[in-house]
């Protein structure tokens, strides 16, 4: 029988929130030429600078962004005035979708990012990427805090507080007036959305009942990859001489979820510390790795890694290997969606439902169903 095993809980738990945002001067910006407007999802003709999708800097002087900008933006997003709390339509919203800075249109946070607080403005607990928004001391009002501004046009966000959730425990508070927001359909899935990630934690069974509750996930197939035997056998991977490893074949609609919370999952859910085992499970058919497609999901994979080995979340250092992917075997049709066809055995009840707890627990505003 396999025991299931602790580790550090990568809780979302909210913490306490500050109840006042206050804004500083700007000084005028000065003007270069205009960048080329990419395609938008957002349309704004009335501004052209505005783009989703272009990310080249701006430097747009106050004079030309007045001309450009509503009174209300221009206030909070020129000279850093802060709209009164609770009276943004976005600081509650749980709507799937994109954010976007108001001002020139690039992309900031994505709505898996985000979570309900109490100060009544927009609230995320990262950013889309490291240079979406940029960060410097204001000592204003006697205080002392960190403004957000907007990595590419240089605009006033919000600011960012130390008070947030797990895993960041940052707060990004934002004027919602300095937001765009892009809803996404959740029901109509294009097939171009669909991406493909393949890992190893340990006993499948625990870890594909795990993602298969994940929004945004569209199929988790249960498998073996790493090895050197063709199309093995659970038998021959279980004796540990083929090399292969457990895995789970993720399916998923990257306009819902993406890679970074596939990620934040699975070092969630098992232990990626103890090498070659979890639990009472000994191997390296149990070890824990990804399987990488291509480079993106290498720099992801490794990305979040180091930042967890940064952060000291495990007591251990990560022993999470990263797989070049060649093939994957799926296991026989007895293995497929074991838990659910299986929940009245023991090992499914002591193993597997713990770990399924646990995840919802934490990622309980992902599920498919919430509870």
């Amino acid at each position: 029988m396999k025991k299931t095993i602790q580790f550090r809980n990568l809780l979302f738990l909210m913490l306490l929130f500050m109840l006042q945002a206050c804004g500083q001067n700007k000084n005028n910006q000065k003007k270069t030429n205009e960048s080329t407007t990419m395609e938008n999802i957002i349309d704004k003709p009335e501004n052209p600078y505005y783009s989703n999708t272009d990310t080249n800097k701006l430097n747009i002087s106050n004079t030309e962004w007045k001309k450009i900008l509503s009174p209300d933006l221009y206030a909070v997003a020129r000279n850093a005035d802060t709209e009164r709390a609770f009276t943004g339509k976005m600081w509650d919203s749980e709507t799937v979708g994109t954010y976007y800075c108001a001002t020139c249109g690039n992309k900031l946070f994505k709505s898996n990012q985000k979570f309900v607080s109490s100060c009544g403005w927009p609230s995320f607990f990262e950013q889309e990427n490291k240079n979406s928004i940029t960060f410097k001391d204001d000592n204003s009002y006697g205080m002392k805090r960190i403004e957000a501004l907007c990595g590419r046009c240089n605009s006033h966000l919000g600011h960012l507080f130390d008070d947030g959730p797990k895993p960041t425990g940052k707060r990004y508070c934002m004027n919602a007036i300095s937001l765009d927001f892009d809803p996404e359909n959740i029901a109509s899935t294009n097939k171009e959305n669909l991406q493909t990630i393949v890992l190893a934690g340990g006993c499948y069974w625990c870890v594909e009942a795990v993602y298969e509750n994940l929004i945004g996930v569209k199929s988790v197939v249960s498998g073996f990859a790493g090895g050197t035997v063709k199309n093995p056998s659970y038998e021959e991977v279980s004796s540990g001489n083929t090399g292969a490893a457990e895995v789970v074949q993720i399916t998923y609609d990257a306009t819902v979820t993406n890679l970074d919370e596939i990620f934040k999952v699975f070092f969630t859910v098992h232990d990626p510390t103890t090498l070659n085992r979890q639990g009472a499970d000994v191997g390296t058919q149990y070890r824990s790795a990804i399987f990488y497609a291509n480079e993106d999901q290498k720099q992801a994979a490794q990305s979040i890694i180091n930042d967890l080995n940064i952060d000291k979340v495990y007591s251990s250092p990560i022993v999470t290997t990263l797989e070049p992917f060649t093939v994957f075997y799926k296991a026989k049709e007895s293995h497929q969606n074991y838990y659910q066809n299986n929940k009245s055995q023991g090992y499914c009840q002591m193993v597997i439902q713990p770990k399924i707890e646990k995840f919802e627990k934490i990622f309980k505003d992902r599920l498919k169903n919430k509870k």
